[in-house]
């Protein structure tokens, strides 16, 4: 199956459904297939071919999904990006990706252009500004400038040949943020995202009544997949949030009688700490969806006894489209497991010598199956070592139960070593989120020269709750071994955190260095 295949099906089987709601307006399955078809032609008029790299570089937006689609139906390899990188960033990943084509929006105009000055590949640029609401109308007279509508308009009642695609053809490169250097590019094929499409739905079940809550971002894969890929193909509807806070959250799941909510672990604790003004009618939901970071038990627990719907848990890198395992929703569900392997979707752990482990054992977790990237653009280097031995390396460490069920203790690269001993970062910030006074926890290693490394936890108290460093210590001494008990804890007001709500632990570790040379 071909990606562009998704809203072709959606127009012949469900044309009067919603596919989408955005600022509140609803676009039909119908609706969708008619604006994708013009886009693809004018797209087709600049010049655009198989093969061709065009970049996304917006928010959630109908426009997004518009011009995803528009793409793949061209053969046309997408090249999502986060608003937020700064120009040199961009022009990096788009060097890297021989981009010609970028689809944003008027606010990152500027931000453009300066990464474009040293790509000449880039040729064209589609605002889905129109000219006349630009903040400088200059930003329109550049080359290669045109506004969406305009580009639109001239697709209108073009037809542009479907051109002959293999499923294994390179249909989206998502760049990965990694722990150094640049980002790589994982190349996602056709067939890797619409088996992963087909894995998740066999796992969970979702109909056409169904409504996603997509307020994660859409240039993540996580969203890609589940937000977008799946809940088109299945034909259930999509709302689409430009960014989060808990309030607009939950207005959206009252206002649009949301059935299902995807998000990552920072958005559910920000619900629960949420301070509401009055009740919302939640009683639409009938699942959360959580991936993109360790869920605390403490948090799932809270989660489904104030909302009384099941919470998923599950996991799953970029590199593999990206869903790997999920809690069942028919089947049991298990605190602090990510669920087993979706079907079709092997795991298993390995040791520092690619050697199964039994179960039990911790290990690194690795994959295999028709959802598995290609590798990394123009990186063979790190595309041998990440899929050697035929299995791709996830970098994270776990163990499987003897039902087959996946537990991530931690990170390899986050994994401390204390005397000799190894310490699990995630198991002493599960222990820190059950303290009451405790909204938000990271854990770190920090060098020391007598232990290798000493551990350190950032902490976010509750709003109102006093706590000293003293009393969480005192608090982990009871509950962990002497040797994983934090040596010091930071008070912070929030964890940086990247754009899907993983900590950055080298920003934490990087403001320790900063303070511990200011002698802060």
């Amino acid at each position: 199956m071909l990606l562009r295949e998704i809203i072709e099906q959606g127009a012949e089987r469900y044309p009067q459904n919603v596919a989408l709601i955005f600022r509140d307006q609803p676009v039909t399955y119908g609706e969708l297939a008619v604006a994708v078809r013009r886009l693809a032609a004018g797209l087709a008029s600049l010049g655009l071919q198989p093969g061709d790299r065009m970049a996304l570089l917006l928010p959630n937006c109908t426009p997004f999904v518009w011009s995803y689609y528009a793409a793949q139906q061209m053969g046309v390899v997408v090249v999502p990006a986060n608003p937020l990188l700064k120009p040199a960033e961009l022009e990096y990943i788009w060097r890297d990706a021989g981009v010609r084509l970028v689809v944003t929006a008027g606010p990152l105009l500027e931000g453009v252009q300066v990464a474009r000055r040293a790509l000449p590949s880039l040729e064209h640029v589609v605002s889905i500004t129109p000219r006349e609401e630009l903040p400088d109308p200059a930003l329109a007279e550049v080359p290669g400038w045109i506004a969406l509508s305009e580009l639109m308009a001239r697709g209108a009642g073009a037809s542009v040949p479907a051109p002959e695609i293999d499923e294994n053809a390179c249909a989206v490169i998502i760049y990965t943020s990694g722990t150094t250097g640049h980002p790589k590019g994982a190349m996602l094929s056709h067939r890797n995202l619409t088996r992963n499409v087909a894995q998740v739905q066999a796992a969970l079940g979702f109909t056409p009544q169904d409504r996603f809550l997509t307020v994660l971002p859409l240039f993540h894969s996580f969203a890609g997949t589940v937000c977008q890929n799946l809940a088109l193909s299945v034909g259930a509807g999509s709302v689409l949030l430009e960014s989060f806070t808990p309030g607009r959250a939950l207005e959206a799941i009252e206002k649009h009688r949301v059935t299902i909510f995807p998000g990552v672990p920072a958005m559910f604790n920000a619900i629960l700490h949420f301070p509401q003004e009055r009740e919302y009618d939640t009683s639409s939901l009938r699942m959360f969806v959580s991936g993109g970071a360790p869920l605390p038990a403490a948090t799932l627990e809270a989660l489904e006894a104030r909302f009384g719907v099941p919470v998923l848990e599950g996991d799953g890198p970029t590199e593999c489209s990206p869903v790997t395992s999920v809690n069942p929703l028919q089947g049991p569900r298990k605190v602090g497991s990510v669920g087993p392997p979706l079907p079709g979707v092997q795991i298993a752990i390995f040791n520092d010598r690619d050697e199964p482990l039994p179960t039990g054992e911790i290990g690194e977790i690795v994959v295999r199956g028709d959802n598995v990237m290609l590798g990394y653009l123009n990186q063979p280097e790190a595309t041998a070592e990440a899929m050697r031995s035929g299995w791709y390396h996830t970098g994270d460490l776990g163990y499987m139960d003897a039902d087959g069920y996946v537990y991530i203790v931690d990170r390899k690269k986050d994994m401390i070593i204390t005397g000799g001993l190894n310490v699990y970062p995630r198991e002493i910030e599960e222990v820190l989120y059950t303290h009451p006074a405790v909204q938000d926890a990271a854990v770190i290693g920090v060098p020391d020269p007598l232990r290798g490394e000493d551990v350190v936890a950032a902490v976010v108290r509750k709003p109102g709750v006093e706590v000293t460093e003293r009393e969480l210590i005192a608090y982990c001494r009871e509950r962990l071994a002497n040797f994983k008990v934090p040596r010091r804890v930071l008070f912070r007001e929030a964890l940086p955190r990247g754009g899907t709500g993983k900590v950055v632990k080298r920003l934490l570790k990087k403001e320790l260095e900063m303070e511990t040379t200011s002698g802060a």
